[in-house]
């Protein structure tokens, strides 16, 4: 009895490999997605830098505020000698209601008449556009020192700066103690609300023959800053001086 013949079995295949324009053509997008995939990290990188720098930015708007609001609405009444010794300055005055920079950098001044007359700064460069006398100045350490501060804001160089003396009665051999609070200004300017419900550039008021004590001490009832800006604009505060 013959057997069965058996099924031929396959011819084993031979393994072959991709063709060169397969290669090129895995390599294409290969490529394309690692582009694609690097812009997106990169421009979420720039964003990322981007929104830290705005968010440092508006904390130092914040932060130079929240100082005008302390050294504002703490104002005390108390005028100071005069750096040379002659009369008193009052509580709150003004050299320059309002300050501005140009592209050049250089510094517009729109001064008014102090009730002295005189600034109580020595030393270089634009005169503060108000100075002025402020309570509840912190003595962590406790040093022998009031709790009265004498106070000016300067405007030089698209940068307000603050300053304050370590005594309450500086003499001209005597500088400030300078704090650079908001650079990246176009312009600065104070106005004060009168006993009239009228704001006015400069104070204060001028009346003729006014040194007495209480010429000296009047105060505001608000003083409001427009800050311009060249990252938000135009900021306006004002702040509301206890009486």
């Amino acid at each position: 009895m013959s057997r069965a013949a058996s099924p031929p079995r396959p011819a084993p295949r031979r393994a072959r490999g991709f063709t060169l324009i397969e290669m090129l053509v895995a390599v294409f997008i290969a490529a394309v997605m690692f582009a694609i995939g690097y812009g997106a990290i990169n421009q979420a990188l720039k964003s990322r830098g981007t929104i830290r720098a705005d968010q440092r930015k508006l904390l130092a708007l914040q932060t130079a505020v929240r100082v005008m609001e302390q050294d504002f609405v703490q104002l005390a009444p108390r005028p100071i000698r005069s750096p040379e010794g002659q009369g008193w300055l009052p509580a709150i005055m003004t050299t320059g209601s309002s300050a501005s920079s140009d592209s050049n950098g250089s510094i517009s001044n729109s001064s008014g008449a102090s009730g002295s007359g005189t600034s109580d700064t020595s030393g270089s460069g634009p005169p503060p556009l108000v100075t002025l006398t402020r309570d509840g100045w912190s003595n962590p350490i406790g040093v022998q020192r009031p709790e009265l501060e004498r106070v000016a804001y300067v405007f030089e160089k698209g940068t307000l700066i603050r300053e304050h003396w370590n005594v309450l009665d500086p003499t001209l051999s005597q500088l400030p103690v300078k704090r650079n609070l908001l650079k990246h200004l176009r312009s600065v300017r104070f106005l004060y609300l009168n006993y009239t419900r009228r704001w006015v550039t400069q104070w204060p008021p001028t009346v003729v023959g006014a040194e007495t004590g209480t010429y000296l001490r009047e105060r505001p009832l608000a003083v409001k800053v427009v800050l311009d800006t060249k990252d938000f604009g135009k900021i306006v505060r004002i702040f509301e001086i206890p009486g």
